[in-house]
């Protein structure tokens, strides 16, 4: 009779599982339907060795945080643990091991993937064996399977987490099924038969009513847990994105090489095989379109198609949908177009139609296509195309990514083209000055020169000491046109100097003038090592060219002075010389001179450059000083 009573509460036991695990799983797919698809998502961000090392640090010390104040409650109330000796036992082993982990991480640099899920399993089966002392629905033990939850989220996503709750439950039901074939009395028996203190095991918490209350709440916990931190995973990895493809807008990559960059970026991301942009100047109604493509793994160079103006309706035809998603349906015998759209706010719409859809089918095979509309102000619109991309998430949630992802990038590009666009003008602009400075200078000395060479041919058979004088005054005007080149090619030459190369680069200069002129001139510097910003080094190097070429055509000098230093914390650079000086006396600042209409216009754009004071100080007949003070906190603007 007794076997028989055992054998029939153990199998009403076991159906009692049965049901409950059935409904749990039940449960649980009925709330995971929900969310599959959107934790699909391709990407993941990279953890920084040093945040995953850190997390480690805070989760070992609320672990041992939390296990002393148990310890503590238990003490002020020891009933709550069933006066057992085995519970205070494994609750300070407990404790211990969450020091030795805190030692552990003191000590390495590295937290090993290994090494945390040890921890982490460490963590689920000592609160599952703690349990089994405690009394009553509010144990404080309970809360370190919340912990043990909020780890797994912090540690990794949404499964790791569900797979900790279900693991805490099945630790918890195998105890329970223990207490159902009175394994405790068992270990009580053979503790005190070896004179051991008894286990005082509570089993009344492992009823199955209770359990599985207590199963439905870790579920809950986990799933909620887990969902906040994949949210937060997420919206990391969506950040990472933004900003590895923000990168790719780089202004010496030029617009195409931008264009090639972010669109070999998208068809990596989404698995498609061709992307085109395609777009339109408002004000000139000129279409461009451009493009890549995938085959093979390689990516091909973005290459600008030449489309007539006709195709501007199939391109950028007019839609309600700012980002749509079309895919074919139907057999080869009557196939037609699944089209998803969203507005600008990313709100999906009903009943889209596309009318240039049966266009583009007939110029590109494609199985499915996203598409997603830009504008850059008024001045830009157009849309980008993503041929056959592989959608294994929520495709609404793909679409508003990809929606989002084009408005973020949109303005760094637009930048990159008006940057570039700029360049170009600043280019024609440069080479406009110097075909007017050849035009003005070299070219019509040298005519003269050729005029005057004529001349002194006719006259050479009446009078041969006419023909060396202007022989010699023709030599001194070859050699001035020669300078003039010589500075205008040094303006013309790009230069990449930086605080190491600046101090050479003056001297170099200076001694290159005392070459091509005869005029003394030296270089002084105070600084050994100046630490000065690239741009500040440039526009000094090109204000110590500009003083020389002036010294050089105005002031007669024979000795010329350039010195480097610090005052007042700002860096100073000083041009003398003992020439003519300036048509004026006494000493200015460049708001003065510019007042009197008497600053040197070049260099005085090149100060307010690197937000520097001028000041010129000139006494006709015996000289001038030309000095410069630029603050030294420029160096955080460029740095």
């Amino acid at each position: 009779m007794f076997i028989n009573r055992k054998f029939f509460l153990l199998r009403r036991f076991n159906v009692h599982i049965i049901c409950n695990i059935t409904l749990l799983a039940r449960s649980c797919e009925l709330l995971l339907g929900v969310l599959r698809d959107r934790f699909l998502w391709r990407l993941r961000a990279p953890i920084d060795p040093g945040e995953i090392r850190r997390t480690e640090r805070w989760l070992a010390t609320a672990r041992v945080f939390l296990a002393i104040s148990a310890l503590t409650a238990i003490l002020m109330d020891p009933s709550q643990i069933g006066y057992s000796l085995w519970a205070f036992a494994f609750l300070l082993f407990y404790i211990a091991q969450g020091v030795l982990i805190m030692i552990l991480l003191r000590r390495h640099q590295v937290s090993t993937a290994r090494f945390r899920v040890l921890v982490h399993s460490a963590d689920i089966f000592w609160p599952a064996l703690i349990l089994a002392f405690t009394t009553g629905q509010n144990t404080p033990f309970f809360l370190f399977f919340v912990f043990v939850l909020a780890a797994a989220a912090y540690r990794w996503g949404l499964w790791e987490t569900l797979a900790t709750a279900a693991s805490s439950v099945v630790l918890l039901w195998i105890e329970s099924f223990a207490v159902r074939l009175r394994l405790d009395v068992w270990f009580d028996k053979v503790l005190v038969a070896h004179h051991w203190p008894p286990l005082h095991a509570d089993v009344g918490d492992f009823e199955p009513k209770r359990l599985f209350m207590r199963s439905i709440y870790l579920l809950v916990m986990g799933l909620l847990l887990g969902y906040l931190a994949e949210q937060q995973k997420q919206l990391r990895a969506e950040k990472a994105v933004v900003a590895r493809i923000l990168g790719k807008a780089r202004v010496d990559e030029g617009l195409a090489g931008t264009l090639q960059e972010i669109a070999g970026e998208l068809l990596s991301m989404y698995g498609a095989s061709r992307a085109l942009i395609a777009s339109r100047e408002s004000h000139s109604h000129r279409l461009y379109v451009g493009g890549v493509s995938k085959l093979g793994g390689e990516l091909s160079e973005f290459h600008w198609q030449s489309p007539s103006p006709a195709d501007g309706e199939m391109y950028l035809y007019e839609c309600p949908a700012n980002t749509t998603y079309v895919r074919r349906t139907g057999n080869n015998g009557s196939r037609g177009f699944s089209i998803l759209g969203l507005d600008r706010n990313g709100m999906k719409l009903s009943d889209v139609t596309m009318s240039s859809i049966e266009l583009l089918a007939r110029h590109y095979e494609f199985e499915r296509l996203m598409t997603v509309a830009f504008w850059f102000g008024s001045e830009w619109q157009g849309r980008i195309f993503l041929f056959d991309p592989s959608i294994t998430g929520d495709t609404e949630e793909e679409l508003r990514f990809f929606q989002e992802l084009v408005r973020q990038i949109g303005p760094a590009v637009y930048n990159v083209y008006l940057l570039s666009r700029l360049r170009r003008r600043t280019e024609a602009m440069e080479r406009a000055r110097f075909a007017r400075e050849l035009h003005d200078g070299a070219v019509q000395s040298l005519i003269a020169v050729e005029m005057q060479v004529d001349v002194l041919r006719r006259q050479s058979v009446k009078d041969s000491t006419l023909v060396t004088e202007e022989l010699g005054r023709i030599q001194g005007l070859l050699r001035e046109e020669v300078l003039k080149l010589r500075e205008l090619m040094q303006q013309m030459k790009s230069m990449d100097v930086d605080s190491r190369k600046l101090l050479g680069f003056i001297r170099d200069t200076v001694e290159r003038f005392q070459r091509e002129t005869g005029i003394s001139a030296k270089f002084l510097s105070e600084l050994k090592e100046p630490k000065i910003p690239q741009q500040v080094c440039r526009e000094l190097v090109r204000i110590v060219q500009e003083a020389l070429v002036n010294i050089r055509k105005h002031s007669k000098a024979k000795q010329v002075l350039v010195r480097l230093g610090i005052r007042n914390d700002r860096w100073n650079l000083v041009v003398e010389d003992d020439g003519a000086g300036f048509p004026f006396e006494g000493r200015f600042s460049q708001q003065q001179l510019d007042a009197l209409g008497k600053s040197p216009v070049v260099i005085g754009e090149r100060v307010r450059l690197i937000e520097g004071e001028l000041t010129i100080e000139s006494i006709p007949g015996q000289g001038s000083r030309l000095e410069i003070n630029v603050p030294q906190q420029r160096e955080a603007a460029y740095g």
